[in-house]
């Protein structure tokens, strides 16, 4: 299994982050888009490295065109001499039309419209192909020699795609390289709606899952002392409670006979109890959602749980583990 590391590290933190993770033995330092543009800081990690795999986990792909976001991903893959995965994930609709004030509508038929055209855009530069790429949501049919950064020896790079519902996930299986899990998402959602939703869209490309990249981010509860679990028991609560509370995951939860456990916590952000709502998160949800064990029990409850599933994986450990503490889970987990 491949161990991958989601850094929190931005900007000028970013080489030295991917440095230390490459050092650890990690396959991929992933950069998420939060409070500054993850193209930047995966910029700095593939400059200050040389093995390590450089990803966005995840860029907004409906913050940007098809032609941007192709252009970008092309330089990347560039800049790290072929290290570079492009994550895209959709957010929700709150977010892309009141912070990045851009459009929403069909969230998976527009993604797999996206994703399309930006490998169409790379045909067009990579093997020559007329960029004539009409589309329900976006249109690219014009490439004049002057804006046509040509060719690579490194190619485009691989492009994965996140999601949790049904339509989304069957989309990643038809377009993408990859998909990336959610870290709000269970075993049994895995295995009865993902694994089946993938299967369904790698068949409509003519395609099996053989060969294409799972990567999970399963929460992780551990420590080595009682205060450290105890922090970390919190921590995971108060995430899975925030997740919970979005109505786009709810599936997730009706799954396992707790949709109303998102009503409750959505009513509790409404009213601004954002403190209280770790409260409604029991120990059969957690234990549900994550991973809870010793650091060196953590590796094989991993492998036990989504051995079969995960071909890549990173852990949702919060906070952190040392470096001391996480080395040997690492080497575990890559072995396997």
């Amino acid at each position: 299994m491949q161990v991958d590391f989601a850094s929190s590290a931005v900007l000028l933190d970013a080489g030295p982050a991917a440095r230390e993770a490459e050092d650890l033995g990690y396959r991929a330092v992933w950069f998420g888009e939060t409070a500054h543009d993850p193209f930047v800081s995966v910029a700095l990690a593939a400059s200050a490295t040389s093995r390590i795999e450089v990803g966005t986990g995840v860029a907004i792909a409906f913050a940007r065109s098809p032609m941007t976001l192709a252009a970008t991903a092309n330089d990347l893959q560039a800049v790290s001499k072929g290290r570079f995965v492009l994550g895209l994930g959709s957010q929700i609709k709150p977010h892309v039309t009141r912070r990045f004030s851009m459009p929403w509508s069909h969230p998976a038929a527009r993604m797999r419209e996206f994703v399309l055209a930006v490998r169409a855009i790379w045909r067009c530069w990579h093997s020559g192909e007329p960029l004539d790429f009409r589309g329900d949501f976006y249109t690219h049919t014009l490439m004049t020699p002057f804006f046509n950064p040509g060719p690579s020896e490194y190619g485009p790079p691989q492009l994965y795609i996140a999601g949790v519902g049904d339509l989304m996930t069957q989309v990643v299986g038809e377009v993408g390289d990859g998909f990336l899990c959610h870290g709000f998402t269970t075993e049994r959602y895995l295995r009865e709606v993902t694994l089946p939703a993938l299967d369904r869209g790698r068949k409509r490309a003519g395609l099996s899952l053989d060969g294409f990249q799972i990567s999970g981010l399963p929460f992780v509860v551990t420590g080595r002392t009682e205060e450290e679990v105890a922090k970390s028991t919190a921590a995971v609560k108060d995430q899975i409670a925030f997740y919970a509370s979005t109505p786009v995951y709810r599936p997730v939860l009706d799954l396992h006979g707790w949709g109303d456990l998102q009503a409750d916590l959505n009513a509790l952000t409404k009213a601004g109890r954002w403190p209280d709502m770790a409260a409604l998160i029991d120990d059969e949800v957690l234990n549900t959602f994550a991973i809870v064990a010793e650091p060196d029990a953590v590796a094989a409850a991993v492998r036990g749980r989504f051995g079969d599933i995960f071909t890549r994986m990173h852990l949702y450990v919060m906070p952190p583990l040392a470096a001391t503490a996480m080395r040997p889970i690492i080497a575990e987990l890559a072995d396997s």
